[in-house]
């Protein structure tokens, strides 16, 4: 079988799930209705003539004060076909009260652990997920390290200036 061009086969047969399509430097991407991304995945992966059968990486992105609150986060999934030696990215945008989209762990089973990453790190929540559970950060942690507004935490680097100051307020083994 050929390849069939995967933009015109989605509009005419998901229609309203395709938001945009975006061509930039030879790079295709889609938006999608996030409610509609596992339908989305499932038509990619299983149409014949398309046939995107890996998910190469997905990630969490914030779009902190460049986005509307309704657009902050984005989901961004990266397909390749291994048959037609081709790419495409999905994208769904989340909005700032609520980041949440359906797994695609049903569809992609790699998607477990990028899911478990994106929610750990933006707070993306994955609903249906089989183990939604913080991966990279310990179990009591506050906060999602990557949304661009979580606070900077740093220590002041110790100089012979400022000697003084900087040994007051070290904490030191007890013994």
């Amino acid at each position: 079988m050929q390849a069939l061009n995967p933009v015109e086969l989605a509009q005419l047969t998901l229609k309203d799930a395709v938001q945009e399509v975006i061509e930039f430097r030879g790079e295709l991407t889609m938006v999608i209705n996030p409610a509609r991304i596992v339908e989305a995945c499932q038509f990619f992966k299983e149409t014949e003539g398309l046939e995107y059968n890996f998910m190469s990486d997905m990630s969490g992105v914030d779009y902190y004060q460049h986005e509307p609150a309704e657009r902050r986060f984005a989901v961004v999934y990266h397909l390749y076909s291994m048959i037609y030696n081709r790419r495409l990215r999905l994208k769904v945008y989340l909005p700032e009260d609520e980041p949440k989209v359906p797994t695609v762990t049903t569809v992609y089973p790699a998607a477990d652990w990028e899911e478990r990453e994106a929610y750990d790190m933006f707070g993306i929540i994955f609903e249906g997920h089989p183990s939604l559970r913080r991966i990279l950060m310990p179990d009591d942690w506050e906060g999602y390290p990557q949304r661009k507004d979580y606070p900077l935490g740093y220590e002041q680097v110790q100089f012979s200036f400022n000697y003084d100051d900087i040994d007051r307020t070290k904490p030191f083994a007890k013994e």
